[in-house]
């Protein structure tokens, strides 16, 4: 890998992970946008079509008997549904200012580029519609799902060149728009370090994931998760500077505990809201976090 991939990305580097991509065994554990689908639903609902007719089963929404076929039949009969072949498969990219950092692999915003081109490609393989949204901490650009490589290629360039469009000045006012943009029934991604999750983000991401299937993947550095044993470092943006001396053990067993509880609160709200919490660190290969448990 040349430096410069280290800090930034560019386009060849996201299009040559397409052969990466389809060498990917996927499971339910995994990405969960089966093309086929893999089920059938007893509801009608959205991104659902009409499958087939069967004799009704204990269980069965009685909304969905068809009075007609039980009329005819003298028996009840229930419709069943099929999950729409081409979901859409919206990928949020975080590129804020305190993903522009690693001290090991690559930065945490070229990590997550990578991740959210694999899924893109995945999903594309699948048959499924791409879109996204990456957002900046001045702003945000949304781009709807459409099907072909076409909509991949025009994800990935937008991966690339940045380009400003919705102001926006917090986290809260990004999950906000997405929660709006989204439609029911939508395989949702946010790859993130999730910086500046509070309790009203919460219940936005609580409430997508009662209509979507949310996978929350949270990217970092290892850096950020403990600090070495010893020795005296300095950090800067390049506008301020902090020196940490390791031998301070107060201030190292803070610093451990912030980044343990901000784990904890994206792991309770995983469980109560039937979300996927992945994670993903700036010195593993992108593809890791698809075979995560």
């Amino acid at each position: 890998m040349e430096a410069n991939e280290r800090i930034s990305v560019n386009l060849k580097m996201l299009i040559n992970l397409a052969k990466s991509a389809a060498l990917l065994k996927l499971s339910r554990a995994g990405i969960k946008s089966q093309q086929s689908g893999g089920y059938l639903s007893k509801i009608k609902g959205r991104g659902m079509e009409f499958d087939e007719v069967r004799p009704y089963q204990a269980g069965d929404d009685i909304r969905s008997i068809d009075w007609r076929v039980t009329a005819r039949t003298g028996k009840t009969h229930t419709k069943l549904f099929r999950e729409e072949r081409e979901r859409p498969v919206f990928i949020s990219v975080d590129y804020r200012s305190s993903m522009q950092f690693a001290t090991r692999g690559v930065f945490k915003a070229v990590q997550a580029a990578k991740i959210a081109a694999l899924i893109a490609w995945v999903a594309q393989r699948q048959g499924d519609r791409v879109g996204g949204q990456i957002f900046t901490d001045q702003s945000c650009r949304e781009l709807k799902p459409s099907n072909g490589k076409q909509s991949v290629l025009h994800f990935l360039n937008a991966l690339v060149k940045e380009e400003a469009f919705f102001p926006v000045s917090s986290f809260e006012q990004v999950v906000g728009r997405l929660s709006q943009h989204v439609k029911p029934g939508s395989l949702v991604y946010i790859v993130s370090d999730f910086r500046g999750i509070n309790s009203a983000v919460e219940m936005l991401l609580a409430k997508m994931a009662r209509h979507c299937e949310l996978v929350l993947i949270l990217v970092y550095d290892p850096l950020e998760s403990a600090l070495p044993k010893k020795g005296r470092f300095r950090f800067t943006d390049k506008q301020q500077d902090v020196v940490v001396d390791a031998a301070d053990k107060n201030r190292t067993l803070a610093y451990q505990q912030k980044f343990q509880q901000h784990n904890a609160v994206l792991e309770s709200l995983a469980i109560q809201s039937n979300i996927r919490l992945l994670r993903c660190s700036t010195q593993e290969q992108a593809s890791a976090v698809f075979f995560r448990p």
